[in-house]
């Protein structure tokens, strides 16, 4: 019979199976304190639950979503790194933290339903965020209505340069 906090454990699982936007399944052991630590603050600042969990309630959180396809990499030791709201947040702080240390090795991706190969993570660290593509986009929409009004308004400042230029000569 299962306990009421493995109850619990599966259903918060579950809730975030759901919402998560990324979920990064890794293997965080060779990892000592310091470096967890260090690990668990970067996911902290950059807006990324880390946890470790029991390999069987994240299966049973994934046959509750009917998500297919975790059990193969669901071996071993596993903590998941939860993205709620950009999806390579966790994928750029495993790659900066990998360049010092070796670990933790990235198992899966679950993304938007599917799940990926550990390692997709590097190209999920290579795109841009969500706030950067956005500032592309608005600089893209910028950009040919701010070249109209500098076209529009050079004929008229060349009209005003030249009537300065006769007022002049005439008071002259």
């Amino acid at each position: 019979m299962p306990s009421q906090k493995n109850i619990d454990e599966v259903k918060y699982l579950t809730d975030k199976l759901e919402s998560a936007s990324a979920i990064y399944f890794t293997d965080y052991l060779g990892l000592d304190v310091d470096s967890i630590t260090k690990l668990r603050s970067e996911f902290f600042h950059a807006s990324v639950e880390f946890k470790v969990t029991k390999n069987t309630l994240l299966k049973l959180a994934a046959e509750n979503m009917k998500i297919e396809g975790l059990d193969d990499y669901l071996v071993g030791s596993t903590a998941i790194a939860i993205s709620l709201h950009e999806p390579t947040s966790p994928a750029k702080v495993l790659k900066s933290f990998m360049k010092e240390h070796d670990k933790p090795e990235v198992k899966a991706i679950l993304f938007d339903g599917e799940v990926l190969e550990g390692s997709e993570y590097k190209k999920f660290a290579s795109l841009p965020s969500k706030d950067e593509l956005l500032t592309k986009f608005i600089i893209m929409l910028n950009s040919p209505m701010t070249n109209l009004v500098r076209t529009l308004s050079s004929p008229m400042g060349n009209f005003v340069n030249v009537l300065n230029s006769l007022k002049n000569e005439k008071s002259e």
